[in-house]
This record gives structure tokens, sequence and C-alpha cells, in this order.
């Protein structure tokens, strides 16, 4: 099967002889054909969140360096990235620290979402494509920690990467009193803290 080009920055930058990263190909989770989405805390350099959306086969990323709000009124700042396969979307770990992205991931959060651009009939204006490529997004997640709507707005391009602000929908999901990222820290996959995933990663290595 052939390479998707759209993953050729993703592979460029990374040793699949040394990072445990997927490297595409696999199946998506099943999820009955409605497109997932998943948020990664990512200690790397720094600690932020990577936000993704299945769009067009891939998953196109954000890092979002304060992570989500539940609260409409914060704007998060939500830096582009390049695109990651679709498998990536349960991907846990440690990656070297000499490997593009060293550091620990864990899926804080995952699901599935829709289209939300939709016009005055319900009917939906654009595809997930065009609105991405267009800059604007608004789509509906259904995940474990955070539910409603949630933008996505690019509004200005530094060192050749667009940053957009990912915002929450003032919906009946909206609450300004949760703080998930600071009470909700567990993984949704295997329940476990950043700290845990780093003890049992320098076991493995320590038995090698």
């Amino acid at each position: 099967m052939a390479k998707d080009p759209k993953l050729k920055n993703y592979r460029d930058r990374r040793d699949p002889d040394r990072s445990p990263e997927p490297h595409g190909g696999a199946a998506k989770p099943r999820t009955g054909g409605a497109p997932i989405f998943v948020i990664q805390e990512h200690d790397a350099s720094t600690l932020h969140y990577d936000f993704r959306l299945e769009i067009d086969g891939v998953l196109k990323s954000w890092a979002v360096p304060k992570g989500p709000s539940t609260d409409p009124r914060e704007k998060r700042l939500a830096v582009e990235t390049e695109d990651h396969p679709l498998d990536y979307a349960r991907f846990e770990g440690h990656i070297p620290e000499k490997q593009y992205g060293g550091g620990t991931v864990l899926v804080w959060d995952t699901g599935t979402f829709e289209n939300a651009k939709r016009d005055e009939n319900g009917e939906i204006e654009k595809s997930l494509i065009e609105c991405f490529e267009d800059g604007h997004l608004a789509v509906q997640l259904a995940g474990e920690k955070l539910s409603g709507g949630y933008s996505l707005t690019h509004f200005r391009t530094e060192n050749g990467k667009r940053q957009w602000l990912l915002v929450k929908m003032d919906d009946g999901d909206a609450d300004a009193r949760r703080n998930p990222v600071k009470t909700q820290p567990a993984s949704v996959l295997s329940g476990r803290r950043k700290q845990e995933i780093e003890q049992e990663e320098a076991g493995h290595d320590g038995g090698r």
C-alpha cells in the first residue's frame, strides 16, 4: 500500500528504529464511521496538549500550550503542527529525548466529533477539509472529558506556522467553573498519570 504523502513531514521527523510512535498504516479505532478526535498531554521541552481531529484521512494537529478550556471566555492559542497518522490516536508512551518531540505522551481525552459548520436549515455548509483550509472549524465533540461545541480559527501565521484560537462555544456543555486539565489529569485509555507512564517506561528500559 502506498504511503500517504500527507504524512511525509511526520515520517521525515521520526526514526522508526528509535521512536515508539506509530508510523501509519494501521486502521483507526472503531467508532461506527464517525471521525475521531484525540487530545494528548505531551511533556516535551514544555508541557502542552496536542489537539487532533480526523480530517481527510489523517489527524490534523495543533499544539495547545495551556490545554483546552470549558470556559467560552477563554481563547487558547493552538499552533498548527504536522499531520499525524490515525493510529496515533491511541499512542501513549515515552519518546526518547533526542528524538523529535521527545517526552511523555498521555491520551488525555478521545472520542468522536461532527462538523458543526451548518447553515440556517441545519445542512453542512462546507466539508471539514474545506473548513480547515479556510481557517475556521466548528466541531461538536463527544469525548469522556470534553463535549459540546468548539471553534478553531486561524488568526495569524508566524515562522511559517499557522496559529489558531481554540474556543469553547457557549452551549450547555460550557462551564467556567471547570478546569479539567488540572482536575482530570489521568489517561482515558489506561487510567495512568504522566508520572506512572514515565516510571513504567524507565522500568522497561532498566530490564533490557
